[in-house]
């Protein structure tokens, strides 16, 4: 490779020698040139003296004083600005230039559309100037903005507004102050014309806080869902958390160009638009909860991350592991609970578990980085939260919302750690969490491998669990971990056994601990069926050899309503493993009639919520049964999911209709109860578009039609597509005539057409780079079509030719320079090359030396490419 980057260890973490207390910022914006000048005040806090570091990449240096005097004692090396012979407190003026609209990065200060914005999480700060660009450095920070009024008529920044003014040479400018001292990833600074969207939310103290969301001109129709939803969160974290708002403004603006989903910069949100823009004509119900949870995640950010912010980028899921939790248990407590579990499930069992196996394996605090944007993971954002779960289930809400309060009391204002956090919550609850500690420091996927057994005389059921985790890249010695294990017994008539041992009732949580460990339990009249894993009570996967019997048993009789879809899973499962086997040996494919009986069951189950029916009758997704195997074959797994769904399709479609029918919804609503009753009737729909081929595109063509909202109109399109019905190419014709001009509207098409069956679905997809509302510069439009393609069409993208290999290539070769962070989330599904069988490693191993030979290859692209390949 032509550059090697360099590692960093959490374990050299030192405290920083000088800190900045505070920082005046004024900003003189144009898009081709903005002047910055900083004027920082910085003590020394190491005991001796020493220079002074500054991080600053692509900044044209202007002028420095130091104290109001010219300094000249410094030089610039290895993007950093060297200062020397300094006094132990001083204040430093540096003025820098900075090129907005050539930064295509998008980190920094940077052009979306004809807006002038920020995004400096996690190391973007250093592209506007030279700063300690480090988390546990807290300065106040005071924001200037000059600006021409014409074109930027509004001008944001982070904290209260404090001043404003105008000149005679048609510029304006606007003055911020953040009382609360915070790192400089968390500085925002928005420039642009908008329409606005007003209301006021009153703090259960009674502060009055004004509420301001800037969407691009045309779109406020689409902004009253995202201001209900922020009322909404900051209500539910005054009433589950007992936290307040600490400003005296909440602003939102949301941009189109935007690595990431959102930011939750101080008092001012920057948002990927696609989580904030809804209405029922262009949302579907699931982009409206989307917003909901992404909304309530930033504002919950306002105190996980924001009044208490992480010591070092190692601790990352100390803020994200744990707002994610929030954020899911808001949407939980707003919505359906088990819903919600569900869904979180599949993203963990789909995608992290794939993430856990991979080159790129890391706990979720990692012990090293290269590019710390490589390190926004699902391990450290989606198995940080299912930690902070499991500390929930250990502790209970009481306990674990006291360790909350002692967690604030102690590090409010200040950088804490993992570590910090834990141990508030064993001093306010007195639980021993040494061994759960563990959690943080050790990657992989654990198996809990359980077997049981029945005493009859002594009525007496005994539980024998052992636990393993496989070793990982970087990580070959695995310890038993702290598994809280959630389990039910129930009889053959459905009723529940309670868990007893020598008179003492016992906790449905088992506390697993060893590598081998067992339970007992008394007074167990009958052999019971077990439920296991309740809840997914810890991130594990679970060995247990159920029955198809008992499976379909617990599917009726669970009182647990992830435990039925649970157990669907299970049964589905068994079927699938051996039809991959059989379709591997060239034997015919089966469906046993029980297992569709089981889901007819389901189906016509009318106290059933239509919405946990839906979760059970939709299979698992192509990644998600990859996980059940230690190789993968793609094509098989796809054969195998187009034959269930049209066996499930054709044996049950009379009931299918009837359902179908009997859900239809005179007017849309965005509630929780027709969202429930839209999910079974799209779910159906998707099963009769590969029954009998007239009824299905009759079906599908009147609701694409009569559809009045976004939700069933895109289910029309996504069952034409899926089952390659004669209409598709008339309705996605007419979907893109209608819709071409609207990108987040369009990314839905251009999903759909890149997770098509058909077999020149790769020759479609490079068609579409050309499409008039596709641009690489845009990472909405790239994630849409080309992630979509990569990372959820596997049958397509792992063709035996290894052209979607060569496709990746050539996208990630154009976005190595252009925007390597984008790049190193498109390269996900080529590192996991070992997966595969031995034709397909080679392809995708040619495909990665094929990278390392890119001239500047980005730090974000070689961390992942050298890591795969030394796999």
């Amino acid at each position: 490779m032509n550059r090697q980057p360099q590692a960093k260890y959490r374990h050299d973490y030192r405290a920083p020698d000088y800190t900045i207390t505070d920082i005046d910022l004024t900003f003189e914006l144009e898009a081709e040139r903005t002047r910055v000048t900083a004027v920082s005040q910085i003590k020394r806090l190491a005991k001796q003296p020493c220079v002074l570091r500054l991080d600053g990449e692509a900044l044209t240096l202007i002028a420095i004083q130091i104290d109001g005097k010219v300094w000249t004692a410094y030089q610039q090396q290895d993007n950093q600005l060297i200062l020397e012979q300094l006094p132990d407190q001083f204040t430093l003026t540096i003025v820098n230039d900075i090129h907005p609209a050539k930064n295509s990065a998008l980190e920094g200060l940077y052009l979306s559309g004809e807006a002038l914005c920020t995004q400096c999480e996690a190391e973007g700060f250093r592209h506007i100037t030279y700063y300690l660009d480090r988390p546990d450095v807290l300065a106040r920070f005071t924001t200037r903005i000059i600006a021409d009024k014409a074109r930027y008529p509004f001008l944001l920044s982070n904290g209260n507004r404090i001043d404003t003014g105008e000149w005679d040479d048609g510029r304006h400018w606007v003055q911020w102050q953040d009382p609360f001292p915070k790192p400089c990833y968390l500085f925002a600074l928005v420039a642009g014309d908008f329409d606005r969207l007003c209301d006021t939310f009153t703090t259960r103290s009674g502060r009055q806080v004004a509420l301001e969301l800037f969407v691009d001109r045309g779109n406020l129709d689409r902004a009253d869902w995202a201001m209900l939803s922020l009322k909404r969160a900051m209500q539910w974290d005054e009433q589950r958390f007992g936290l307040e708002y600490d400003l005296d403004i909440y602003m939102i603006v949301a941009v189109d160009f935007f690595n990431m989903g959102a930011m939750e910069n101080k008092g001012l949100n920057v948002f990927n638009s696609k989580f904030v823009l809804a209405k029922a004509e262009t949302a579907t119900d699931k982009d409206y909860l989307n917003i909901e949870a992404v909304i309530g995640h930033e504002y919950f950010h306002n105190w996980t991350g924001n009044r208490v912010t992480c010591r070092d980028w190692f601790q990352l899921s100390l803020k994200e592991g744990l707002t994610v939790f929030r954020d899911q248990e808001f949407s939980s407590d707003l919505g359906s609970r088990s819903v919600n579990r569900i869904d979180n499930v599949r993203v963990m069992r789909g995608a992290q578990f794939a993430e856990d196996a991979s080159p790129m394996a890391h706990a979720i605090r990692p012990d090293k980085v290269i590019e710390m944007n490589n390190f926004y993971t699902l391990t450290v954002y989606e198995k940080g939260s299912e930690v902070i779960r499991m500390l929930h289930t250990l502790l209970g809400e009481q306990q674990f919302q006291a360790g909350m309060r002692l967690y604030f009391t102690r590090h409010d204002g200040s950088a804490a750690t993992c570590d910090d956090f834990v141990q508030a919550m064993e001093d306010a609850s007195a639980i021993d969490l040494s061994l759960f500690r563990r959690w943080y420091s050790q990657s992989g996927t654990p198996l809990l491998t359980v077997r049981d057994e029945y005493d009859a005389q002594q009525q007496q059921y005994r539980l024998h669990i052992s636990q393993s985790t496989t070793p990982t890249a970087e990580q070959t010695e695995k310890l038993p971990l702290h598994i809280p294990f959630d389990i039910e017994l129930y009889d053959s008539k459905g009723n529940v056994i309670g868990l007893q041992r020598q008179g003492i009732t016992q906790s449905n949580i088992l506390n697993v601990t060893a590598a081998e460990q067992s339970f007992v339990f008394d007074a167990v009249p009958e052999r019971p069926v077990p439920s296991l894993l309740r809840e997914f009570s810890a991130p594990v996967k679970l060995d247990y050899p159920y029955s198809d019997q008992q499976l379909t048993f617990l599917m009726q009789h669970a009182r647990n309503q992830f435990s039925r879809w649970d157990a669907a899973q299970s049964l589905l499962a068994i079927y699938l493993k051996q039809n991959v086997s059989r379709y591997q040996q060239q034997q015919p494919l089966s469906l046993p009639q029980p297992v569709i009986d089981a889901f007819r069951t389901v189906l016509l189950d009318h106290t059933l919520d239509p919405a946990l029916a839906a979760q059970i009758l939709t299979l698992p997704t192509e990644n998600e049964i990859a996980e059940l195997f230690t190789t993968i074959d793609p094509a098989a797994i796809a054969a195998v999911c187009q034959m269930f769904t049209r066996r499930l399709a054709q044996a049950m479609s009379a009931d299918l209709l009837a359902v179908y029918q009997a859900n239809k919804l005179e007017h849309y609503h965005v509630n929780h109860h027709d969202i429930a009753k839209r999910a079974l009737r799209n779910t159906c729909l998707h099963y009769l578009a590969f029954a009998e081929a007239t009824q299905a595109e009759q079906l599908v063509t009147l609701q694409y039609q009569q559809a009045d909202n976004m939700t069933d109109a895109l289910a029309a399109l996504a069952a034409a597509v899926a089952a390659q019905l004669p209409c598709r190419d008339a309705l996605m014709a007419n979907f893109d005539q209608r819709w071409h001009q609207d990108g987040l509207v369009m990314d839905k098409w251009f999903t759909l057409q890149a997770t098509s069956p058909q077999s020149n679905v790769l020759e479609n997809v490079r068609a579409l780079l050309q499409h008039r509302s596709f641009s690489l510069a845009n990472p909405n439009r790239i994630r849409a079509l080309v992630g979509a393609f990569c990372s959820h069409n596997p049958a397509a993208f792992h063709a035996n030719d290894g052209s979607g290999y060569h496709f990746l290539v050539e996208i990630l070769s154009d976005l190595n320079q252009r925007n390597p962070q984008v790049a190193a989330r498109l390269i996900e599904p080529l590192i996991r090359w070992k997966r595969y069988d031995q034709p397909h490693q080679r392809l995708m191993r040619d495909a990665l030396q094929q990278l390392t030979q890119l001239e500047q290859l980005s730090g974000d692209l070689y961390e992942k490419i050298s890591k795969a390949l030394a796999a």
